[in-house]
């Protein structure tokens, strides 16, 4: 009995394991680097990405990142936690254009010395962009892309905000494996 249930849970396992190679899905690490149009300084980005390609023109990519950037000298300190959906479209098999929405869950912290505010958010933003996607063998891709983000934080006012400019560009590359 239980050398069929092994049997049996080893089938199931190598079917799957045939789906996923057949149906594209590919997962791995992402970095980056980006700066908002008025925050202080270009940063670092870091995360993951997961695609599945439908078709030889289109695709799917999820990706969840952590950012953090500074806004106003120090006043303003942003942590965030991007959630991103993006439809990508082929037009020859290594170029891709992408357009999608992201979840913005954020921790903003105020400095008005001496005290701190902070307050989280979800905020929605979208994104456009394109890239490259180089197939390094058959079960490993070199994805690299360039996005502009959409996203109004809202910041409270304080002096010296005077309405600063949370949305982004970001440069990215990802080092995608075949699941």
């Amino acid at each position: 009995m239980a050398s069929r249930f092994i049997l049996a849970l080893t089938l199931i396992i190598l079917s799957a394991a045939t789906v996923a190679a057949q149906s594209g899905i590919e997962l791995g690490p992402q970095i980056g680097f980006y700066k908002a149009q008025d925050a202080d300084h270009a940063r670092g980005i870091g995360g993951v990405s997961m695609r599945f390609r439908f078709s030889d023109m289109f695709g799917i990519e999820g990706s969840i990142n952590y950012r953090e950037e500074i806004y106003g000298n120090g006043s303003v300190d942003v942590k965030s936690w991007p959630v991103m959906v993006t439809g990508l479209l082929y037009p020859i098999p290594v170029v891709y254009g992408a357009i999608g929405a992201g979840w913005y869950n954020s921790s903003i912290e105020y400095n008005y010395p001496p005290f701190t505010v902070s307050e989280t958010k979800q905020e929605f933003g979208w994104h456009f962009g394109g890239g490259l996607e180089l197939p390094l063998d058959a079960a490993t891709k070199l994805v690299g892309d360039i996005r502009y983000v959409f996203l109004n934080y809202n910041f409270k006012s304080f002096p010296g905000s005077n309405g600063m400019n949370s949305d982004f560009y970001v440069v990215s590359a990802s080092l995608l494996f075949c699941l």
